[in-house]
């Protein structure tokens, strides 16, 4: 039997929505060594950026990446969030953080711009920045796939045929809702006989088996609220350790591929393992961050092979997901980059020997 995913996305939990997540420890691990490492070669004269700055640089990629990460998201794959209003803080979609939505591109969009300006403003190569930045920030993607698996949020496609490290994610049920799956519903029964009965808006849900099943058929507002109102539970109650509930899962989710340890492993791992060799020796301004433009390109399209792509695009032309054509464009971007730093005239920097 696979894995049924039990993992509190919470480090710390206060209350409802409130408390310290895995993924936001993700982001401050990432800015952290990037600050280490950047001060590090500060340090040894590797690079042109003063210690005393590196400080005030790492601020502005971090703020380069969150905003370029959210718009990035909005833009690529959700642009309703742009014209999206709400009654409650934070008001607009595009700022409901909370609910999850970064976009990796976007958010080497963002750190490229906020490199330009950085740049400007103390002139320094911002070739050398960005060299700087996805040198460092390959930790961060590490930890940020690591965290999307903690949340167990990306999850990978359904595993054809049996294999040892398949993964059944109860979010997968948030799927089941968006798409209106009405038979697979119907089997999330099994799950409710080991919840019932459920406090639900001041009275309690004690539903049968045909009773359930009219729920599902009916698809109206009152009766969705009753089905969400049982599979948030049930995900709660998973990653709080009760056995039954998760066995009970267990019968009725999909074995999936853990998509987001194989993008950390890729698109983190082998990806700062490629810079690390490539940097063992100075090179000019733009080469490290055109090989790493071009290595977590490929690394991505391939990892996103294994990846379920977001349910509102699906797959898109010549089969591939929203990620792979993004992807596609940044190795062409990449390629063009990297042969234009090798060609400009500028002194070589960093090397770790």
């Amino acid at each position: 039997m696979s894995f049924v995913h039990n993992f509190d996305p919470f480090a710390i939990h206060f209350t409802g929505d409130l408390g310290i997540r895995w993924y936001g420890l993700a982001y401050l691990t990432g800015f952290f060594l990037g600050y280490v490492l950047i001060s590090f070669l500060a340090k040894k004269k590797k690079i042109n950026l003063p210690v005393e700055k590196v400080g005030d640089f790492v601020t502005a990629v971090a703020i380069g990446t969150m905003v370029g990460g959210r718009l990035g998201y909005a833009l690529f794959y959700k642009p309703h969030l742009f014209l999206e209003w709400g009654n409650s803080f934070p008001f607009w979609g595009l700022l409901e953080v909370h609910k999850g939505g970064m976009a990796s591109h976007g958010g080497i969009l963002g750190i490229m711009v906020a490199c330009y300006i950085y740049s400007k403003r103390n002139k320094v190569s911002m070739f050398e920045l960005i060299d700087l930045t996805v040198t460092s920030a390959t930790v961060g993607f590490i930890a940020g796939r690591l965290a999307n698996f903690v949340n167990g949020e990306l999850f990978g496609r359904v595993v054809e045929g049996p294999t040892r490290w398949a993964v059944k994610f109860p979010q997968e049920l948030y799927l089941w809702l968006e798409k209106g799956a009405t038979e697979k519903l119907k089997s999330f029964y099994l799950v409710v006989e080991k919840m019932k009965p459920l406090s639900f808006q001041g009275g309690s849900l004690n539903p049968t088996s045909d009773e359930w099943a009219k729920w599902v058929d009916r698809a109206s507002q009152v009766s969705y609220g009753k089905i969400q109102a049982f599979v948030s539970e049930s995900i709660f109650r998973v990653q709080a350790g009760h056995p039954e509930v998760t066995a009970a899962l267990g019968q009725v989710l999909s074995p999936r591929y853990p998509s987001q340890l194989y993008q950390a492993f890729l698109e983190g791992f082998l990806v700062l393992v490629a810079i690390v060799i490539i940097w063992r020796k100075p090179q000019k301004p733009g080469v490290v961050s055109g090989w790493w433009g071009i290595s977590y390109a490929l690394a991505r399209i391939v990892g996103e092979r294994y990846r379920l792509p977001d349910s509102h695009l699906g797959f898109q032309a010549l089969g591939l997901t929203r990620g792979q054509w993004l992807s596609v464009g940044m190795l062409a971007i990449g390629v063009l980059y990297l042969v234009y730093s090798y060609r400009k005239d500028s002194e070589k920097i960093g090397g770790w020997l």
